[in-house]
């Protein structure tokens, strides 16, 4: 991440720069936080939080119409999302739902907190936790 930074820096790309810098201070921040270097698994976690809160902001700023705004949130969430691993599809998330229910024996929508248990590890870092959550609601529904 540190060389490409300085090469966005070399390039005199604002963007990506300013993205990864703020990317790296937050990683460092965390690192200070637990007074010790992050696992990678906490750096993915880290950079996750990141991109899910500029997509509440590009909400926000859509909302304000600030299109200016949503596309230096958008560019950065691109940036980002370069680290982190490929994103679970809906099907999938469904399909390792239906195994986490199988799994757990699970009948009833009051069983969803088993569910969840069994599941978001596998999911962990590559789906929406909020999705996750619709696609087990929807399932245990019916």
């Amino acid at each position: 991440m540190r060389q490409d930074m300085q090469k966005a820096a070399k390039e005199r790309n604002p963007l990506a720069l300013s993205a990864l810098r703020m990317a790296l201070a937050e990683i460092k921040n965390k690192e200070i936080e637990v007074r010790g270097p992050l696992s990678d698994e906490a750096i993915l976690k880290t950079l996750g939080s990141m991109v899910k809160r500029r997509r509440e902001s590009i909400e926000a700023f859509r909302k304000g119409n600030r299109p200016d705004l949503v596309a230096q949130e958008a560019g950065e969430i691109a940036i980002l999302e370069v680290y982190l691993p490929q994103e679970l599809s809906g099907e999938e998330v469904a399909s390792l739902a239906r195994e986490a229910i199988a799994a757990a024996g699970a009948k009833a929508p009051s069983d969803m907190g088993r569910v969840m248990k069994e599941l978001m590890p596998k999911v962990a870092g590559r789906a929406d936790g909020k999705m996750v959550s619709e696609v087990v609601r929807r399932l245990l529904s019916g």
